[in-house]
């Protein structure tokens, strides 16, 4: 069976950057775990954590998960609630389809006081007399018990009935529990390790903890026979150029990545590389119309629209996020006519030549006929015009 190792925890915590420590969300379902370990002293900042469609036998290893306000351990191998006490936030259980027969077991649950829904159906308990009453009375915080609310008369009506409740359901617990062991008995009889897979799917087999944990097994058994057959197959070598010679676009490192072209100068491509992984591990080979980035022996290729400048290209990975970030300056460009960089182009300066444009640019001085202030003197330069005896006198006609 599975474990719960510290390396399964940061791969189900790729949304918290794979950080263990700050992780309030925890999803380790149809993992094949057969025991809760580990994560009392990891992850103690948890407020959500599924465990549900495994083979667990018993809840425990959880006191220190103070901050948990949601479990979940449907479809598991348990037969008892306990060693839930201590988790103080607790507001919501489910324990779905198992195996608990054990229904005292849920006074375990009295000091949870925040805990207001709780799911046991598909349990062989939920089978009992008086069932739904005997909880009720125990568990007075309750809201809801199998997604069904609970009313105040609901609550009178079990306080009322206790003491018979606590007698009828010890005797059916007494019964089940005599059932169980004859079924372990009549399970452990039977040998199953010899039994062909063809066989054993066949077989009709009893509801138990023992059944469940064969069928996890031998699920767990094909998958590793099938992944190891599928490895000794040799894999297919990937094709990164077409047969015209064209590069193909390629993703084998299945990363997500953002391409902006909106600048007219450059493109900007944007790679999402784990932060944590080594940029030894990354190699860039960048051609004038494609990129190719080999992380850890996986290819991702990308295609450019249009030409590159290989030797002006820039190539870095963020600090805050780990991603790889292209800048690609296009190739093709081509500077806008009337325009010029001013930080670049340096104009020189020649005194002499804005001399003369501050020359060509001033206003001619006034010429004297246009100065009112010298009327009558224009005047009299008209009266000597006309007393000259070389300009003959005007004609009327």
């Amino acid at each position: 069976m599975v474990r719960i190792t510290e390396q399964l925890i940061r791969k189900r915590a790729e949304h918290n950057e794979c950080i263990i420590g700050t992780l309030e969300e925890l999803s380790l379902h149809q993992e094949n775990i057969d025991k809760i370990e580990n994560i009392n002293n990891w992850c103690k900042e948890i407020q959500i954590l599924y465990l549900q469609a495994n083979v667990i036998s018993k809840i425990e290893n959880l006191n220190k998960l103070k901050k948990m306000q949601y479990l979940n351990l449907a479809v598991n191998n348990i037969e008892k609630i306990e060693n839930l006490e201590r988790c103080e936030s607790l507001a919501k259980l489910d324990l779905t389809l198992n195996f608990i027969g054990d229904l005292e077991s849920v006074c375990s649950l009295k000091d949870n006081l925040y805990l207001k829904d709780l799911y046991l159906t598909g349990n062989p308990c939920t089978d009992y007399n008086g069932y739904r009453q005997y909880v009720i009375a125990k568990l007075p915080q309750l809201k809801t018990l199998d997604s069904k609310e609970i009313t105040i008369s609901d609550r009178i009506k079990a306080q009322q009935k206790i003491a018979e409740l606590e007698r009828t359901i010890r005797k059916q617990q007494l019964k089940y529990q005599t059932f169980r062991e004859a079924q372990k008995e009549r399970i452990s009889r039977v040998d199953t390790s010899n039994i062909p897979d063809e066989e054993f799917w066949q077989m009709t087999s009893e509801n138990s903890p023992e059944t469940r944990t064969e069928i996890c097994s031998r699920q767990k058994k094909n998958e590793r026979n099938s992944t190891d057959t599928c490895e000794d197959k040799p894999k297919k070598p990937i094709s990164l150029f077409h047969k015209s010679g064209r590069p193909l676009n390629i993703n084998q490192a299945k990363l997500k990545f953002l391409f902006k072209d909106d600048d007219p100068k450059q493109y900007v491509l944007e790679v999402e590389i784990y932060k944590y992984m080594d940029s030894n591990l990354i190699d860039v080979d960048l051609q004038p119309i494609y990129v190719k980035v080999n992380i850890k022996n996986k290819i991702f290729q990308f295609v450019f629209p249009e030409e590159i400048v290989v030797d002006k290209s820039i190539a870095q990975r963020s600090q805050i996020t780990g991603h790889l970030v292209l800048k690609l300056p296009k190739a093709n460009y081509k500077e806008p006519l009337g325009k010029k960089d001013i930080k670049n182009d340096k104009i020189e300066k020649n005194p002499e030549k804005e001399r003369k444009e501050r020359e060509y640019l001033e206003v001619e001085e006034k010429k004297d006929d246009m100065d009112f202030s010298k009327i009558v003197e224009n005047s009299n330069k008209v009266k000597d015009l006309c007393s000259n005896s070389d300009i003959p006198p005007l004609e009327y006609a």
